[in-house]
């Protein structure tokens, strides 16, 4: 087929893609994509504030450049029944791409979509960066070298049909997995798999189609599977029947953060307990494997473990403020007498636990291991695995299954690195699962931090813009999925160059503010931290929010007007008109209630969200457990800008979820730290968004395309959605929050104790820092 693009001889041409025939017995195909394939945009911000780093590079972009090279070992099979399968790099973990990726596929194939079959591949080492889920970065990474691969399978069963019934390529149509001659002779693709197969690898190249061609992506498509998730029939870790003679397996952990074992003085007893197999300390507690969970909880709570101390024993939240405050970046532009604005806001901790809690099966043989667990960087669990049983990382099969949830949780593999260890040293295979209260108080949280923020203005416009952003170290420690990067993070001051890194990569405010300075510093406190769904940003930019409505008060412009005059691009303007409208902006409500806004701009796409909130005592006496009452958001509009929306209703379902994120970081979802140790201890009282203050009126928009390939989807919603309901709240009670959530400093619940068989006072040394 001719070229428009009239490449040069032996190169492909502009909408040409590399790839290569891999040698099977049926069609096997794999792209081949380089740094040119890329093609970063650099989105230069217009005077008066000069681009930002993530303005011209953002994370997704590295991720991106990270995989590249290793592009062509992801693979697509045809096989002889007609389906096409993919062993996915990434993890499925409920946020649909699965789905999404499968419609890439059927797209280019020409196939209907349920007949592609789209797996979790296990850890291969040899992709190094390209089997890494995180930074909204999936759809962005994979979206050319799976169209590319899938291409490249559907011009080779053209070949092979045309070679059959010696005709043209040009005379022949695909259609839902059937090719079709001129003179209605028909063939399925898997009747076609074997001879479009070949013998050695042989590099080809294919066009993809254009995005005018679509017939499938950019429509709304039900998840593929929609009916196993809501009958029960989808397989989780432990759901799996996988290990013969695997038993359940249960961890006691101490009453602090990464305290460890000094003795137990009850091991023959416990192993003599009803239903109880093994008993055996390890790297962080006394495990104890049973014939059911629950005779393994009741062997956990009969321990009598004395405990070395943890690294954060002495923390509480008012002494990490204390620490934050102190180590804040200095403000370089000094305060100018009435033409200055100064704001402090801090954040408490939050849990980052998903709805199913932390487990894997383990299997450790003397030569060999193998494990199941959903991972999202499973080539890092895979080599840290490795290591802990001094086995070659050859010898260590890792699987990764579908999560229950993540939001950056399964980042870290400590339950899979934990039942390794626990099934080398019982010497049996176990299927281990953390207890709700593990989770919460030895899991991952999303940092307490602190940021400071000082404007300056003048003559109407914005002059400077300063935000210093202090926060509790985030561990990075899995780096970008592989060892390098991750033994990187470990070294004395990798983790926090690797968190400064993500700040800048993710960071960059959407207005004309003059000379804009953003900058993060890291407290290196061992409290367990990880990415919570969208890092830094819901934080950074509900601090930044705020203070752009009261610019807007200083300056006598309404908040949506003044945002509209400021913001740099067009695209942000439209997300921004889009919602005032929906959202009926400035409409008259009664006192105590209000409307906030807020627009988020981040991974390639923007947001803007308008809420409405109802603060009004004799309204929000609604009450949780354990008498909380607060706000209650009433209404939610969200318009998102995704450049190309791969499944518009899998985004939708996407941003639904974020609107719960921003409600409860806002108004309920918090960690109180004492003694080293956060109180809270189960969903009871972790107030995450509930039923009660979910708002029945909730649109979310999704723009029609506006760049040719997709934006990162995950975790855009987030900030604008937490932003927007502080500014809200700000406005329906005349008192700007300084201090997240808003009813933190109320601990309304008992705590559960510290240990099983310890009780004590439980808000013994509690500091209200808030």
């Amino acid at each position: 087929m001719a070229d428009d693009s009239s490449p040069r001889p032996g190169t492909p041409g502009r909408r040409r893609f590399l790839g290569y025939v891999l040698a099977a017995p049926t069609l096997l195909v794999a792209a081949q994509l380089g740094v040119d394939a890329a093609d970063p945009k650099s989105a230069e911000a217009s005077i008066p504030s000069p681009p930002e780093p993530a303005d011209l590079m953002d994370l997704g972009d590295a991720l991106t450049l990270a995989a590249l090279p290793t592009s062509n070992l992801i693979s697509i099979r045809i096989d002889s029944d007609g389906t096409a399968s993919f062993a996915m790099p990434r993890a499925e973990v409920g946020q649909g791409i699965s789905t999404a990726i499968a419609m890439l596929i059927a797209e280019e194939l020409d196939l209907p979509l349920d007949r592609v079959k789209v797996t979790l591949a296990d850890a291969r080492p040899e992709l190094v960066f390209n089997q890494f889920t995180g930074g909204s970065n999936t759809i962005r990474s994979m979206y050319r070298p799976v169209r590319t691969a899938a291409a490249i399978a559907r011009a080779r069963l053209l070949s092979a049909a045309a070679d059959r019934w010696q005709v043209p390529v040009s005379e022949l149509t695909a259609r839902d997995g059937v090719i079709t001659s001129r003179t209605g002779r028909t063939a399925t693709y898997g009747s076609l798999a074997e001879e479009a197969a070949s013998a050695r690898t042989t590099a080809v190249s294919a066009r993809l189609k254009e995005r005018s061609a679509f017939s499938l992506v950019g429509t709304p498509q039900n998840r593929l599977d929609a009916r196993a998730i809501v009958t029960g029939a989808k397989k989780f870790a432990l759901d799996l029947d996988v290990c013969p003679g695997a038993k359940p397996a249960m961890v006691r952990r101490p009453p602090t953060i990464n305290g460890t074992v000094d003795s137990v003085a009850n091991l023959a007893a416990v192993r003599a307990m009803p239903g109880v197999t093994d008993v055996a300390v390890i790297s962080t507690g006394v495990a104890v494997r049973g014939e059911t969970f629950g005779q393994c909880v009741d062997g956990v709570r009969a321990l009598e473990v004395t405990w070395h101390g943890g690294s954060v024993d002495g923390e509480s939240d008012d002494t990490v403020l204390r620490k934050l405050k102190a180590a804040t970046p200095p403000l370089a532009v000094p305060p100018l007498p009435g033409a200055s604005l100064d704001a402090e806001f801090v954040f408490a901790f939050a849990s980052n636990s998903a709805l199913e809690t932390n487990n894997a099966i383990a299997d450790v043989k003397p030569d060999r291991a193998e494990i199941w667990s959903s991972l999202k960087s499973p080539i890092d669990a895979q080599q840290m695995i490795a290591g802990r049983l001094g086995l070659p990382q050859s010898a260590v099969t890792v699987h990764v299954t579908e999560g229950g949830g993540s939001f950056g949780r399964k980042l870290f593999f400590d339950a899979a690195l934990e039942a390794a260890e626990i099934s080398q040293k019982m010497g049996k295979p176990v299927k281990l699962m953390w207890h709700r209260t593990d989770d919460f108080r030895h899991g991952r949280a999303h940092p307490m931090c602190f940021s400071r923020i000082r404007a300056t203005y003048a003559l109407g416009n914005v002059v400077s813009y300063e935000q210093r952003h202090a926060s509790v170290a985030t561990d990075f420690s899995h780096g970008l999925g592989e060892a390098l990067t991750a033994t990187a993070a470990k070294l004395p001051v990798g983790d926090l160059g690797f968190s400064e890194t993500v700040f800048e990569l993710t960071q960059s405010v959407p207005y004309n503010f003059g000379v804009t300075t953003q900058v993060l510093n890291e407290v290196p406190l061992k409290f367990h931290t990880g990415s919570m769904r969208d890092v830094y940003s819901p934080n950074v930019v509900c601090a930044r929010e705020l203070v752009v409505d009261r610019l807007a008060a200083k300056m006598h412009k309404d908040p949506v007007a003044f945002r509209r005059s400021f913001l740099k691009e067009d695209r942000y303007r439209a997300v921004l008109d889009k919602v005032a409208e929906l959202g009926d902006w400035g409409r008259k409500m009664p006192a105590g209630t209000a409307q906030g806004v807020a627009v988020h701009t981040e991974f390639k796409g923007c947001t803007a969200v308008l809420v409405e909130i109802d603060c009004r005592p004799e309204t929000t006496g609604r009450k949780i457990p354990d008498a909380v009452t607060g706000p209650r958001v009433t209404k939610v509009v969200m318009v998102v800008d995704v450049g190309l929306p791969v499944n518009p209703r899998g985004l939708e379902a996407q941003m639904i979820g974020c609107v719960s994120d921003g409600i409860g970081l806002a108004l309920t979802e918090s960690l109180h730290i004492s003694g080293g140790l956060p109180l809270e201890g189960s969903w009871d009282d972790f107030f995450y968004t509930r039923q009660w203050n979910t708002p029945t009126d909730v649109q979310i928009v999704i723009m029609p395309p506006t760049t040719g390939e997709p934006g990162g989807a995950g975790e855009l919603g987030v900030a604008g959605s937490f932003a927007a309901v502080a500014c809200a709240y700000a406005r329906a009670t005349g008192t700007v929050p300084a201090s997240f959530p808003i009813n933190h400093g109320t601990l309304s619940f008992v705590p559960l104790p510290r240990e099983p068989s310890i009780p004590q006072s439980p808000t013994d040394g509690l500091d209200h820092a808030f």
